[in-house]
This record gives structure tokens, sequence and C-alpha cells, in this order.
């Protein structure tokens, strides 16, 4: 007979789910085991249970299935709760299962103990915990019922440790997400037919959405914009592309967007960035909302038409131009980037941390095909490299890049040691600064002195080979492209330390300009 952990590997497996992320812990025993005895899963013990939420997040994000996350109570789960919190802001699909203490033991403040499923509620959503084994795995086929539903996010299931083990007898249950509305296709059809400037906000980045909204911005004559870190909705590249509503968009490039009378969001939700504040959509614009799969019957519904959407483009290619550096030695970010794109493969994932540094990637790599580009919508610190572990573990044929800060890399850069056992070899490049980036700009732009931003000097490069990863420091300009050719080649981790200038704090602004006004 099947245990409760062995019936919820199998409703995992039958649902596509592939891979596991787990700091081991001694409350869910049973279902490390189940995962292990499962041939369709693959269970990933990491360093720290916040590399295991992030690997999680970006697994469901490049793949559109969820992935598990396992940690044990207490502090294994708050350990893990900024993953949570980054899918449920991402709309990723993710499962959470959480060992939590005896169910004989609980609501004593045992060992350990927190209510689970409260401290997660407001971060997923949906969170449960089971009050008798028999409920295990029909929680979990809901959770991943939730965690796809109409809003994809994480979904939470904490099990008392002892009924991991105990028999489940009945049938296995199966998940039913809940139907989506369906959208009314016509109506669109009808207002955007008669829209005088319509655009479009896209946040959809599978390989079916991308073609399908390629075709319909070329047949209804509409300008593109992507969605905050997710400019790999829309090749960068396309004429009808009108820019990636991120931080700091210059005014040239919102033109096309404030003077719409119809804007048409494509796949996700406006968040407070792509919103730009929640500015848009303006009150005087209508705010359709539709799904990709709706696309082919909005392009047989509404007429045919040309535009001329040269001056939005242009805005969008001068931005992305890279202006002439100062000759000066030390590695310009803007510079990485562009060595990194020029060298890597069309179709690389790039992986990004929070920071300063992320600007430059967003500005200049151009992205160009659909899911290569996994970064965290919340501003999570420490995404990037677990991040790149997972999409190499998910896509081994592919190339992928991190790129991470100083600060970011120090708090889980540890993970590099996951991708050497597992024999992923990815690149990660540590934009090296000695300092917390955003908060310095913060601090001297508000008129504040810099505290607490400095980050001292560490040789990633010598720190990646004590954990059996290859390592280059990359300290003068004429290192960066022999650096980052020799990386590509690696066949196991490489992490290049690029030290950079740190009064380059984004591609316009440099510290001293603030610091001598």
């Amino acid at each position: 007979m099947r245990t409760v952990a062995q019936a919820v590997a199998r409703v995992l497996a039958d649902a596509g789910v592939e891979h596991g992320f787990t700091v081991p812990g001694e409350s869910f025993l049973g279902l490390l085991d189940a995962f292990a005895e499962a041939p369709e899963l693959t269970l990933v013990s990491t360093r720290h249970e916040s590399g295991a939420a992030f690997m999680a997040e970006a697994c469901g994000k490049l793949r559109g299935v969820p992935a598990v996350a396992m940690a044990s109570r207490g502090p294994g789960a708050t350990n893990l709760s900024i993953g949570v919190h980054t899918a449920r802001q991402d709309h990723t699909p993710m499962v959470v299962l959480l060992g939590q203490v005896p169910s004989t033991k609980l609501g004593r403040e045992s060992f350990q103990e927190v209510d689970l499923a409260a401290m997660f509620a407001p971060l997923a959503n949906w969170a449960c915990q089971p009050t008798s084994a028999a409920e295990v795995p029909g929680a979990v086929a809901e959770a991943l019922a939730r965690a796809t539903g109409p809003r994809p996010g994480p979904a939470v299931v904490a099990v008392p440790s002892d009924f991991w083990d105990e028999p489940f007898p009945g049938p296995l249950p199966v998940p039913e997400p809940p139907p989506a509305e369906a959208p009314d296709v016509a109506a669109a059809a009808e207002r955007l037919g008669a829209a005088r400037s319509p655009v479009v906000i896209t946040g959809a980045r599978d390989p079916a959405s991308h073609r399908e909204l390629v075709v319909t911005a070329e047949e209804l004559g509409l300008p593109v914009y992507t969605g905050f870190r997710r400019q790999d909705a829309f090749p960068e590249d396309h004429p009808h592309f009108a820019g990636h509503l991120g931080l700091s968009v210059p005014d040239a490039q919102l033109k096309a967007l404030e003077n719409a009378d119809v804007v048409l969001t494509v796949g996700m939700r406006l968040d407070e960035v792509t919103s730009q504040g929640f500015r848009f959509p303006l009150p005087e614009q209508d705010h359709l909302r539709l799904p990709p799969s709706a696309l082919a019957e909005l392009r047989a519904k509404t007429p045919g038409r040309r535009r001329d959407l040269s001056a939005a483009h242009a805005a969008v290619r001068e931005f992305m131009t890279p202006p002439e550096l100062d000759a000066t030695s030390a590695p310009h970010p803007t510079e990485v980037v562009r060595e990194l794109r020029r060298l890597a493969p069309r179709d690389a994932v790039v992986t990004n941390d929070a920071g300063n540094f992320s600007g430059f990637a967003h500005r200049y790599w151009c992205f160009t095909e659909p899911r290569t580009q996994l970064g965290p919508c919340n501003g999570a610190m420490g995404y990037a490299v677990p991040a790149a572990v997972a999409a190499k573990l998910v896509a081994p044929e592919r190339t992928v890049l991190a790129m991470v800060g100083d600060g970011g890399a120090l708090m889980t850069g540890q993970e590099i040691e996951t991708a050497v056992r597992h024999e992923a070899p990815v690149v990660v490049v540590v934009f090296q600064n000695g300092l917390y980036g955003t908060i310095a700009l913060h601090q001297v732009k508000s008129n504040r002195p810099m505290s607490a931003v400095d980050i001292g000097t560490v040789d990633f490069a010598g720190w990646a080979r004590s954990l059996g990863a290859a390592g280059h420091t990359v300290d003068a300009r004429d290192q960066l492209e022999p650096a980052i050719r020799s990386a590509l080649a690696e066949d196991r981790p490489c992490v290049l330390d690029v030290r950079i200038d740190p009064d380059v704090l984004t591609a316009d602004a440099r510290l001293a300009d603030f610091l001598e006004s």
C-alpha cells in the first residue's frame, strides 16, 4: 500500500512536475524517500532554502509547469519564504511542501513550530495545513490546481511530520484547475478595430505566445511594450517593439503609451513598475485584457492595418545604443553586457539579480528569443545564481548566464557548489564594485550620507575555485573578451569576477556627480 508521501510524489509526477529543490529536514523524511523512488522526479539538494525556492521559481518560469520547493518547519520555512514571495509577484507556478511538527504536538509552541498556513497565506495563492494524513494528497492536488489557475503562483501545503509515512489506500486525486473566465474577444476586436492608436503590453513568454504576438502586432499594426523583466516576451529588435516598461524609462519611449486610446495587456497583470507607478492606463484610456490563447481569434475578428511606428522604435534603438565610453582601463558594465551578448548564443538564458548593475542588462542585452530572461519582478536579491543553476538543469543544452552584483553573490552564490555537484556548467558574472549600489544611489540622490553600503573586496574567482568551479578575475578591459570566451567554453561552472568602477552607478549617473553637487 502506498504511503501518503508516495501518493504525493505520484500526484506531482502525473501533473508533469519534474524537479524538487530542498534543504533536507527531519520533518519530511518520508517525502524525501518518495522523491528518490519516483523515476520522473529529480530532487536537488541546495545549500540554503532561499536557493531552493529561487530554483523552483526559475524552473516554473522556464517550463510553465510548477516545480516543488521543500523545507522543514520553522527556520527552514522562513528561509524559503523569499522565493515564495517572488513567485507570487512574478505569477510563477510553484508548489511548496513544508514539514511541520508532529500532529500530536501542534498548538503547543513546540520546537520550531510556526503556524505555517497563516504565515504563508499573504505570500501565496493558497496555503493550508491538512488535519489528517488522508487529506494530504488531496491538498497537494489542490495546490497544483491553485498554482496553475487563471493567476499562476505559489501554493503551500504544510504537513505534520507523522503524516508522511501513514498508509494512503484511496484513489489518487487529480488536480482540477478552476476554469478561466472566457474572454469577450468579439468586444475586444470591435474596440481595437475602432481605436485610433492602440498599444500592447505583454508578459507572455512561452514560445507559442511569442509567435502569436509577433503575428498579431504585424497584422494589426500594434506597437508592443514588454512588462518589467519580461523582455523576452517580444523581440526587442522587431520594428514594432516600443520599449521595456522597467525602471527609469525615458519620456521618448513612453510617448506611444501616453498617446494610446486603447491599452491591451496580454498574459500579465500591470504591476507597479510596469504601470510606471500605477500611472498607466490613464483614466481616459480603455484597458482590454486578453490571454495569449485569444490572439488568433482577435486577428480573425479585427481588420488589419498598417501604422508608422518608426518614431516609437527609433526611441528604443537610441536608448539601447551604447554611448562612447571613456578610455579607462577598468571594465564598464555597458561593455561587459555588450560583450556577453556578442559572444553568447542568441538563445542563451540570462538570469539577473537585483541591483543597479541589472539596469545595464535590461538596456543593452537585446532579448530576441522566448524564455531567455529570468529576473525577480519583486526585486529580491540573491536570485540570479540559484535561478541559473535551475535553468541549466531544466535546459542543459542551452547556455546559461547569471549576472549578479557582489552583494547578491555573497547571499546565495554558494549554490555554485550545487551547480558543480550536478554538473551544470553555468557562467556567473559578478559585477564587483564594493557597494550596495542601489541603496547608495538612493542615499546620494536624497542628499543623505552613504551609510551601511560598503562591501569588502572579495576574490570571487578564488572562491569559485574552492567550490570546484573555474574562476577568472577581470580587472582590465583587454581581459574581458578572452575571459568570456574561456568561460563559455568551460565544461564546468565558471565565475567571472569583473572589477567595475564603483563610480558608475547607472548608464546615465555617476556617484561623483551627486557627491560634488
